[in-house]
């Protein structure tokens, strides 16, 4: 079993409903749920948009490996209504499932890279990271998390 750690995200429809629907599809097809964050609004980083985002970070116990459960991750987007993945051109979407982390593991390839290299410029997962793993330290600087929160609310 490997710990994966994963970062929800919705700014269309009922976004609440959304993350909830993500985290049974995760629980039934990915592995066991640990630990689940509080939901936090935040705004659109990186387009315009009206539609502030409902985020969340969740910690999961799994057998798959990281290319299976990114395989898993974006079926389970589509499943919900997604329509396509973000290619750096960001816009409104009904969910979102980033790896995070899985386990210590460096992975660089085209398709998936981990941890994922946004995660410490973005306060939205950033938060709720900390929220259920406060001593949680980054794979490659050894740094702890929280020293990379711009600034804690």
């Amino acid at each position: 079993m490997s710990l994966s750690y994963l970062a929800l995200g919705s700014n269309l429809g009922n976004k609440e409903e959304n993350l909830h629907r993500a985290i049974n599809e995760l629980s039934l097809s990915t592995g066991r749920v640990l630990a689940v964050s509080a939901f936090i609004e935040t705004k659109p980083i990186g387009f315009n948009s009206d539609n502030y985002f409902l985020n969340a970070v969740l910690l999961i116990d799994t057998v798959l490996t990281p290319l299976a459960l990114l395989e898993n991750t974006q079926q389970i987007e589509k499943d919900l209504g997604r329509l396509k993945k973000s290619d750096g051109n960001y816009s409104d979407r009904l969910i979102d499932i980033d790896i995070l982390l899985y386990d210590n593991l460096l992975i660089d390839l085209p398709q998936l890279k981990i941890p994922h290299p946004l995660m410490t410029e973005r306060d939205f997962v950033l938060k709720p990271l900390l929220e259920i793993a406060p001593v949680l330290r980054h794979p490659v600087s050894g740094r702890l998390f929280s020293e990379y929160v711009n600034r804690i609310d």
